[in-house]
């Protein structure tokens, strides 16, 4: 069985999500406060932490930030803060993915299903993947290019992996919002080429001859 780790201050509404959790099958632990949130959180391996922002103590962007130092551990942030600024921000602290309040029980189970596939689909064999001087260890989530270490984002680590399996080929929008995103997952449609931008930005920071290419009407491919 799967365990969740459930961080939220509102106690009547974390019950109902662990209740609603429990009767899927799921394992749940709950923490109701940010410092107690980033213990549990880094005191085992958890198969999914359900985060809300809004916490008491530290909020849920700098715990999710925090989170990421030493966890790779899959995270959706759950908010009433619906904003596109709030969303990216999540995403950029390290976030898998953004539910905003209020959400059907059916649609976060969705997310949550779709964080789990994404997870599955580290292909055997591709523990390590290379292209030009860039390489990657899937399992250690580093990337270098050659022999520079860059700093990404889970979601930026995902879209450049995404493009390391496929070299040479076309990777379209709809098939990064699909495997990055999830079909369920409600995004901007300006999101993949704002994510591409920060990849590329990263990859090439000095402006030189860039990795990931453009392909008008089509849409993008590594080479």
């Amino acid at each position: 069985m799967k365990e969740i780790l459930l961080v939220e201050d509102e106690k009547p509404f974390a019950r109902f999500i662990e209740l609603e959790l429990k009767y899927e099958g799921f394992v749940v632990s709950c923490a109701y406060d940010g410092k107690s949130g980033l213990r549990m959180a880094l005191a085992k391996v958890w198969d999914l932490i359900l985060l809300d922002v809004m916490l008491p103590g530290f909020d849920g962007f700098e715990l999710c930030r925090m989170i990421r130092t030493r966890s790779q551990t899959p995270i959706i942030m759950i908010t009433a803060r619906d904003a596109v600024t709030d969303r990216i921000k999540g995403l950029e602290s390290g976030a898998d993915d953004y539910l905003p309040k209020p959400f059907a029980i059916g649609e976060m189970l969705a997310r949550m299903r779709a964080v789990f596939r994404r997870l599955e689909t580290v292909v055997p064999g591709h523990a390590n993947l290379s292209y030009r001087d860039i390489t990657m260890d899937v399992e250690r989530m580093t990337v270098f290019r050659a022999e520079q270490a860059i700093h990404l984002t889970k979601k930026e680590f995902d879209i450049l992996r995404l493009f390391l399996l496929n070299p040479g080929q076309v990777v379209t929008r709809d098939q990064l919002l699909d495997e990055i995103w999830g079909t369920e997952a409600k995004v901007e449609n300006n999101t993949v080429d704002v994510y591409i931008g920060y990849v590329r930005k990263k990859l090439s920071p000095y402006g030189e001859q860039g990795y990931i290419q453009t392909v008008r009407s089509a849409g993008y491919i590594l080479q």
